[in-house]
């Protein structure tokens, strides 16, 4: 499934819960956290994935800074590509172990 967000709207919110982590196929987006921890997202790149691995609250605001265009990936979809593309589970693993870094 693709979602088509146009520039300045909310993907979700930090705190909400969600099922579904996305992938930029166009566009930019910004991740925002309470702190004010801002990091910008492109072509290629995933985020809310954390909602699909532990069913957690959305840990930061995630908003379209350009017309962005997203394939939607639900808990179904993650775990069949998972399996399927072993690629994809070291790409969610490394774009999530660098964020951890960059917090530290």
């Amino acid at each position: 499934m693709v979602k088509e967000v146009p520039a300045g709207d909310v993907v979700f919110e930090e705190g909400s819960t969600g099922n579904e982590m996305f992938g930029v196929i166009e566009g930019e987006v910004e991740v925002r956290t309470h702190g004010g921890s801002v990091r910008r997202l492109g072509r290629d790149e995933t985020f809310g994935e954390m909602a699909v691995i532990d069913s957690t609250a959305r840990s930061a605001t995630v908003v379209a800074v350009t017309d962005t265009k997203l394939a939607v990936i639900d808990r179904k979809m993650f775990l069949f590509l998972v399996h399927e593309t072993p690629m994809f589970a070291l790409q969610v693993m490394s774009s999530l172990a660098e964020r951890l870094r960059s917090r530290d």
